[in-house]
């Protein structure tokens, strides 16, 4: 399992959950935070590519070994590619949150909802 770390790269969403903005995309997946509480993920389950996701409502779940979890997005847009890695090897979750453990790319409808979203200081701060 990776070690506590939140990069400043990213821009985080309150219910743990990291988007990687490059100009009208961006990656998504999980923090730390989020897979260290689920435990040792078994399954993912990726949405359709062309399928469109809302900010802040739930658009994939994970499954580990404690529970069932919505994934919430932290923009909206459509899905333009899913880590097909995960369905054979979802423990990359759990190694690489921020790396291999991505979940989905977006082509974003709203960039400008990045304003809403937390820098690494401010997201930790909300875990204490």
């Amino acid at each position: 399992m990776a070690d506590a770390s939140y990069p400043d790269d990213l821009l985080y969403h309150p219910e743990h959950d990291w988007a990687r903005v490059d100009g009208d995309e961006a990656t998504f997946g999980i923090t730390w935070y989020a897979q260290d509480q689920l435990g040792e993920v078994v399954f993912y389950q990726a949405p359709t590519v062309g399928s469109t996701i809302s900010k802040d409502e739930p658009y994939t779940e994970v499954e580990s070994v404690k529970a069932v979890s919505d994934v919430i997005a932290p923009l909206s847009g459509e899905v333009i590619a899913v880590n097909e890695a995960l369905s054979d090897d979802p423990e990359k979750i759990n190694d690489d949150p921020y790396g291999d453990g991505w979940l989905v790319k977006v082509r974003l409808s709203d960039p400008s909802e990045t304003s809403s979203l937390l820098n690494a200081g401010a997201y930790e701060a909300t875990l204490s």
